[in-house]
């Protein structure tokens, strides 16, 4: 809780060994470690256009490709450029849909360069459930932005983020500078 003073510390008797550990709780996280915030039948890529921008979190639309934020994103600004088309593979990819994924992909960057001065990128995309897709069944370019620093005991031991933005306000920072 955030009280006028910053983070209020809340102690609480209870069993175990004191630690040196502070504890970050994240319990609006568990909704979606035990998939009940999961999306409903069907693939989230083909049902996001048909919502408006900002409750889908799209920043922009091309003629065969779309960028959207990622909902679960690893830094600020991580986003994606999707396909329009139900596609799972790149190679089923048609030349068009091929290049507008790569105009997406630099414009991207450049526009993440602009709003938040990124110190470089992980840009890819995982094929197939093996190779580490969520929502394998429709391809999708990840642009991760990076800062020096950027990876700390956080999401290495803790296996958490912390995301000092919201991603409305992510969009709209990311969506006004396309």
């Amino acid at each position: 809780m955030t009280g006028p003073d910053g983070p209020e510390v809340v102690g609480q008797d209870g069993v175990g060994i004191p630690d040196a550990l502070q504890r970050l709780w994240t319990p609006h996280r568990l909704a979606y470690v035990q998939g009940s915030k999961k999306p409903d039948e069907g693939c989230p890529f083909c049902r996001l256009p048909e919502k408006s921008d900002e409750d889908a979190l799209i920043l922009a639309r091309g003629k065969t490709v779309y960028a959207v934020l990622n909902l679960y994103p690893y830094n600020p600004g991580h986003l994606m450029a999707v396909p329009y088309r139900h596609v799972a593979d790149y190679t089923d990819l048609t030349a068009e849909e091929t290049v507008e994924v790569a105009e997406f992909t630099q414009h991207a960057m450049r526009v993440i360069r602009e709003v938040s001065s990124a110190h470089g990128f992980n840009i890819g995309m995982n094929q197939g459930v093996i190779a580490g897709a969520g929502i394998a069944a429709h391809l999708h370019q990840h642009v991760v932005p990076r800062w020096g620093g950027d990876a700390n005991f956080m999401p290495v031991i803790g296996h958490t983020k912390v995301l000092p933005q919201l991603l409305g306000e992510t969009r709209q920072l990311l969506a006004g500078a396309w």
